[in-house]
């Protein structure tokens, strides 16, 4: 398996996910989403980690 190692911005991954940045932060102060990486004054979220939130949500969806 190849890992994407880019970084997303805020609204990128909210993009990504199809939720609100007020959701996006809901969800890391929850765990749902990984914290994101801070390199200086930027936050940004990892593409892979953003897509495996997004397969684990896909795997869950048929446990219910």
């Amino acid at each position: 398996m190849s890992l994407d190692h880019s970084l997303l911005r805020e609204r990128d991954a909210c993009s990504l996910l199809s939720i609100s940045r007020a959701t996006l932060w809901r969800r890391v102060k929850d765990g749902t989403i990984p914290q994101p990486v801070k390199i200086g004054g930027a936050t940004r979220f990892p593409r892979s980690e953003i897509l495996h939130v997004i397969e684990v949500a896909m795997a869950q969806r048929g446990n219910t």
